[in-house]
């Protein structure tokens, strides 16, 4: 189903109608650095005060120069204990640096005086107090998009609910048309339709180191053919657990003519010794409209299976 020519709706609403597939549409991001902002964002929010634009790019810079991905957090609803702020005004931004590798798995949490001293917190992991609690990441940024506010804001209220220290909101994740979106540190889970469920349940199942797959959109530091790969592993195998199905090789092969195909091999922690083979083909999208500023539609990457096998 293609957007052109049809009456505009929500990203969100039309990528439902489209069914748009979440598997294998998680941005990459292997360390992160999260930066809180209690302000009002913006577009860009940490470029947004009290960041004001210079030190906004440099801390920004800094962060993508040490091959991590920055994220403005703040908490959400209205308790200025629980905000860092005194007298109306923020006095204390918290930082996170997460390493969402696996096998690397780590929170670390600090706190500065004043956003310029960001500039000097060591991006190495460090420093910081190591925390064993996750962090549930909801993208709330409305200024982004607007499907990011109407169903973000549900959900962050909801998984808030439940779990009031580890819930922040977000901003920008990508794929806004999967609204209300969700990641969940420090393995990097991203997840999407989330208004559809229940936050707090898929929250619970993480904690219990396992995926809901009806909503999981893929792991961070996986590339696409892999996330897609699992998926595939997961719908046939049904080893839900977050760590199930590691990937051993993933090996594109030109066919030429839009023939080629990725070969992915994956480790199957149930069976040691009987790897899955999953042959995977490309394919994109109709035109459509990715997010709800978008003007000119345009096609997406997404993944068809081909072949899955189990055994040498």
């Amino acid at each position: 189903m293609s957007d052109v020519g049809v009456e505009w709706l929500p990203c969100s609403d039309r990528s439902r109608e489209r069914d748009d597939p979440l598997a294998a549409t998680g941005g990459r991001g292997l360390q992160w650095f999260l930066v809180e902002n209690e302000g009002a964002w913006g577009t860009r929010a940490l470029l947004d005060p009290p960041f004001d634009e210079e030190l906004g790019r440099a801390l920004v810079n800094r962060i993508e120069a040490a091959g991590m991905r920055p994220l403005a957090i703040r908490r959400t609803g209205r308790h200025p204990e629980r905000l860092g702020r005194i007298d109306g005004v923020q006095r204390r931004w918290r930082w996170a640096f997460v390493d969402s590798r696996p096998g690397h798995e780590t929170v670390r949490w600090g706190e500065v005086a004043e956003p310029r001293q960001l500039l000097e917190v060591p991006l190495d992991g460090s420093t910081g107090t190591p925390s064993d609690d996750p962090v549930f990441a909801v993208c709330a940024h409305a200024r982004h998009d607007q499907c990011c506010a109407v169903r973000g804001r549900q959900v962050v209220a909801q998984l808030a609910g439940a779990f009031p220290d580890e819930t922040w909101e977000c901003s920008h994740l990508g794929g806004d048309r999967f609204a209300g979106t969700m990641i969940f540190f420090p393995h990097g889970l991203y997840y999407g339709r989330v208004d559809d469920g229940d936050a707090a349940l898929i929250a619970m199942s993480y904690r219990a180191g396992r995926v809901e797959e009806r909503f999981f959109r893929g792991r961070s530091s996986l590339t696409h053919p892999v996330q897609a790969a699992q998926h595939y592993a997961r719908e046939r195998f049904g080893d839900d657990r977050v760590d199930a199905y590691p990937p051993l090789s993933e090996e594109w092969h030109d066919g030429g003519a839009g023939h080629g195909r990725w070969i992915v091999t994956l480790a199957d922690l149930a069976e040691p010794g009987a790897p899955i083979t999953v042959e995977l083909a490309e394919a994109h999208s109709e035109p459509l409209l990715s997010t709800c500023a978008a003007t000119r539609p345009g096609r997406v990457r997404q993944w068809q299976l081909v072949a899955l096998t189990r055994g040498f």
